[in-house]
């Protein structure tokens, strides 16, 4: 099982959230979001459970992560918690939608060797397919 994390800048949620966005409304969002996503990735094979994770539980400075079995197919992605976000609700979907999008690249690279000395490099690359991705989706 790997673990990745999503080394977004962390600027959206740096102290508890004064968004009034209840967590059932973030799950449904990202219910939503993460097989919207599966389904563009072609990664609807794989079973992905979503956790929202309060800021302390996740690694210091990420917004979300992804452990996975490659052989079970299976993934639980952890989503910083809407109660350590302190912007508006639509800032927050939209980081959220990022997080999303960026562990389930982790994902589909799943079967590349990993090292130490690559991580930050495919940090970067992730980062940068999400954004485009995420721009590509949006309506013209």
């Amino acid at each position: 099982m790997l673990l990745v994390l999503c080394s977004v800048p962390a600027a959206f949620a740096e102290t508890p959230s004064s968004t009034a966005t209840s967590t059932p409304s973030a799950e449904a969002f990202l219910a939503e979001r993460v097989a919207e996503w599966q389904r563009r990735l072609n990664l609807e094979e794989w079973k992905v459970t979503v956790v929202l994770t309060r800021r302390a539980q996740l690694k210091y400075g990420t917004l979300g992560g992804i452990k996975w079995d490659k052989g079970k197919r299976t993934a639980v992605m952890s989503v910083l918690d809407p109660a350590d976000y302190t912007v508006s609700a639509a800032e927050m979907f939209r980081d959220m939608e990022f997080t999303v999008v960026h562990e389930l690249i982790h994902l589909e690279l799943a079967s590349l060797p990993k090292s130490e000395a690559s991580r930050r490099v495919e940090e970067q690359a992730v980062n940068n397919l999400t954004r485009a991705l995420l721009a590509q989706a949006q309506p013209k």
